[in-house]
């Protein structure tokens, strides 16, 4: 930390205000951030629609008029070669400078900053015009890159700087130069693939010349008073990755070359180890920002899986960085800043790390959204406007759909009465919050809980309610969000005394053994084998996490990975089943499935495919496998084999009255998808 800035943030942390380091400004010289939060660069998918940068202008406006210091863009190419996908973004031409001067303007509305990424894909673009340090295929992309020649090499580093100046043109405050996660300049960067053996490959100082050219290209074309932020992997975490000596020579060259800021990246796209995951600690990777910091003279900024405040406060006052930056967390809470600003972290919309509806969407080309905001990047078409007439509102459940409906139903001024047969708000996400991993639900129970306060919904529990029970009231609306209840298979002795349901295991805390075949390998029946085969999370123990995933602090080796490791295992045996011959979690999500099948993997838990279940008798499972007869010896089966909707309710109510709506699980039950459900009772609100 510079000396400079530790006397901004020493002056700051003596006041009485909250966050004195997270909100304390941070002067560059020629300009100053309003506060120490970087909003991480998130590709949405607007960037590629029609008339998506409307959209994107106000997604953006929305977290500057939030209170966020610095924002950088989702990754825009420099050139055609490096976009994304073949219609991906790109700032190349002097008519694409006019609907960014859209974004540029919305931001300025308010005194926060913001900076275009310039990204270059390399050998991840998807399609057939990639190209790379060398001639190498990456594992995650069906296309082999062209090796760049030299002219090649200079003329894209030009690209960079032609494409910082359209940025200036366009309103930007400065640009990100994406050199990590293992894009172009990673490529070139590391060993694992550049094997070149002219000036751009061999030793460290050639393979970092490509980044250290594009800096100084940008600068030299962009003058002294712009930002360049450069995204610098400080942590490969993929074999032939750079060891930390490289790292700080890299650094140190792209601070003389004009570098603004560095920022930190972590792990390349094909790593095998979670980076961003909700099972991933909070902060789990600010210690290596910490060990650059004094290398370098310009702030650095550390990263992931920092969601709220508190924790990125820690980071700040206890020297592990000069920024924090956050991305996920403002498409959770576009006004997470103020909030904080206000000491009102308790109201904050919190990010879980379920990459539901950020990632997924964007790996399968969707829009983003987020899982517990889904107005994220649907600012213009989902609002909730003042109602003109105010209706009395009954919500039968306080799942995730109901709590939604109720929340934003009530923001727009109806009153809302939400009941439910249990005792306390949150429907499946009680069970949810219990998984190893999964901790973060409690946070958006704690919101939920928050908002109901705030916006007067009345909540009864432990109320079970019947047709005659809510036509007696006279509700102008009744909305059914009863959830789901699990089915139950029709096997020959499932009504045995060791058979239980998810529920049971989850729910009732009934006792398990140490043999265990759990039936269904969809998200719940992962989530019990992972509540099963861990049962003390590491989420809240990062130095063992750290250790379980390989990754070696003290940096022995490119890459940062542990030499020669070997995972803990599970201390029941369990077997994972299902029905389908596809690989068991096929199904799961596209950016978190592997982690989830990897962590069963390493703690020894047998997956099985193509499953025919046969008959369950005492302490036995019998199936067949390609019409092969087998048996395991087991002390519990546990059935996770889907859900039927609870709808009763709502056909009763629907054959006496009107105005009866149907939403989440006991509409749709399929892999109890909370997505979907808050999105529902979301949209619900905006039309009733």
């Amino acid at each position: 930390m510079t000396s400079q800035t530790k006397a901004q943030i020493n002056s700051q942390a003596n006041s009485d205000r909250p966050f004195p380091h997270l909100l304390s400004p941070l002067d560059l010289g020629f300009t100053q951030l309003r506060n120490r939060v970087l909003m991480g660069s998130m590709h949405t998918g607007l960037e590629e629609e029609k008339s998506g940068f409307e959209k994107l202008a106000a997604f953006y406006e929305a977290r500057a008029k939030g209170g966020v210091g610095l924002i950088v863009t989702g990754g825009i190419s420099p050139n055609f070669r490096g976009r994304v996908s073949p219609f991906g973004g790109e700032l190349s031409k002097w008519w694409h400078v006019k609907k960014h001067k859209a974004v540029t303007a919305a931001v300025h509305k308010y005194p926060t900053k913001i900076c275009l990424q310039l990204l270059h894909t390399g050998r991840y673009g998807f399609h057939p015009f990639s190209v790379s340090a060398s001639k190498i295929k990456s594992p995650i992309n069906p296309f082999k890159p062209k090796a760049l020649s030299e002219r090649q090499i200079w003329k894209t580093i030009n690209d960079f700087a032609k494409s910082s100046k359209l940025a200036q043109d366009a309103g930007y405050d400065g640009v990100e130069i994406m050199g990590s996660e293992g894009y172009l300049i990673n490529q070139f960067s590391c060993k694992r693939t550049n094997h070149r053996t002219d000036s751009w490959g061999g030793s460290i100082e050639n393979r970092m010349r490509f980044g250290v050219e594009a800096v100084k290209a940008t600068r030299a074309r962009v003058g002294e008073k712009f930002i360049i932020i450069f995204r610098l992997s400080m942590i490969d975490l993929v074999d032939g990755g750079n060891t930390w000596d490289e790292v700080i020579t890299m650094a140190k060259a792209i601070e003389a070359a004009g570098a603004t800021i560095i920022n930190t990246g972590i792990g390349w796209h094909e790593a095998r180890v979670p980076t961003i995951a909700t099972s991933v600690p909070r902060a789990a990777f600010t210690w290596v920002t910490e060990k650059l910091m004094g290398e370098v003279n310009i702030p650095l900024v550390s990263t992931n899986r920092i969601n709220t405040p508190e924790v990125a406060e820690q980071v700040l006052a206890s020297g592990q960085s000069d920024m924090v930056s956050m991305a996920r967390p403002f498409l959770a809470d576009a006004e997470f800043v103020n909030k904080a600003a206000a000491n009102k972290s308790d109201e904050i919309n919190t990010c879980i790390g379920c990459n539901q509806a950020c990632l997924d969407h964007v790996f399968k080309q969707q829009r983003a959204s987020c899982l517990v905001n889904p107005q994220a990047c649907y600012e213009t078409e989902l609002t909730f406007d003042k109602t003109s007439k105010a209706k009395t509102i009954a919500v039968i459940g306080a799942g995730p759909a109901g709590l939604a409906f109720s929340c934003y139903a009530a923001e727009r001024g109806h009153k809302v009465e939400l009941f439910d047969a249990g005792s306390e708000i949150g429907g499946q996400f009680n069970f949810a919050k219990q998984i190893p991993g999964k901790e973060e639900f409690y946070e958006t129970l704690r919101y939920f809980r928050k908002q109901l306060q705030l916006l007067n919904v009345k909540v009864t529990l432990n109320s079970k309610q019947t047709a005659e029970s809510l036509t007696s009231q006279n509700f102008d609306e009744i909305v059914v969000a009863t959830g789901i209840s699990p089915r139950t298979p029709p096997i020959s002795g499932i009504d045995n005394p060791m058979v239980l349901s998810y529920l049971d295991v989850l729910r009732d805390h009934k006792p398990v053994g140490k043999r265990v075949a759990i039936i269904g390998a969809g998200g719940i029946g992962f989530d019990v084998a992972e509540y099963l085969a861990e049962e003390d999370s590491l989420t809240k123990q990062p130095e063992k996490w750290l250790e379980e995933w390989g990754i070696d602090k003290s940096y022995q080796q490119g890459g940062a990975l542990t030499k020669d490791h070997t995972h803990s295992k599970a201390n029941r045996e369990i077997h994972l089943m299902q029905r389908k011959t596809t690989k068991v979690g096929a199904g799961l999500g596209k950016t978190t499935g592997w982690i989830h099948r990897s962590t069963l993997k390493n703690q020894g838990v047998n997956m099985i495919p193509g499953v025919e279940y046969s008959k369950i008798t005492d302490n036995e499972l019998h199936f067949l496998i390609n019409g092969k007869e087998h048996t395991l010896a087991v002390d519990n089966v546990i059935v996770c084999a889907g859900q039927d909707p609870n709808k009763s309710l709502y056909q009763q109510l629907t054959d006496v009255r009107q105005n009866v709506h149907l939403i989440g699980g006991a509409d749709v039950a399929l892999e109890l998808d909370a997505k979907r459900a808050i999105r529902q009772g979301a949209e619900l609100a905006a039309r009733i």
